[in-house]
């Protein structure tokens, strides 16, 4: 399936079918967020965090694939992702597009 963030496919004539979303919420590990919380007291990257947000983001673009096939799509345009707060030591990453059919 082909994701792209512009909103049109050089060369593809397509039907737009719908909007596809994906989501995934995660939680700060009590462990991890020590570590982490030392490591922001000296400055620098917080590596654990990075991989946690890269982790849920990659699960988020799955999710958004899962939903665009099952609407019958061939790609996916205007894709973009928002991240919120949900609760203290709780963020949700959202994966979103308009979901289209080749004709």
């Amino acid at each position: 399936m082909l994701l792209t963030t512009t909103e049109n496919i050089p060369g593809k004539s397509y039907e737009i079918i719908g909007v596809a979303k994906g989501n995934m919420i995660q939680t700060k590990n009590i462990g991890r967020d020590i570590t982490q919380g030392l490591k922001s007291m000296v400055g620098g990257e917080l590596k654990n965090y990075v991989k946690m947000m890269n982790e849920s983001r990659a699960i988020a673009t799955q999710r958004m694939v899962e939903d665009a096939e099952a609407m019958g799509a061939d790609a996916i345009v205007a894709m973009r992702y928002v991240t919120s707060m949900i609760s203290a030591g709780a963020a949700e990453i959202t994966a979103y597009g308009t979901a289209v059919k080749y004709v």
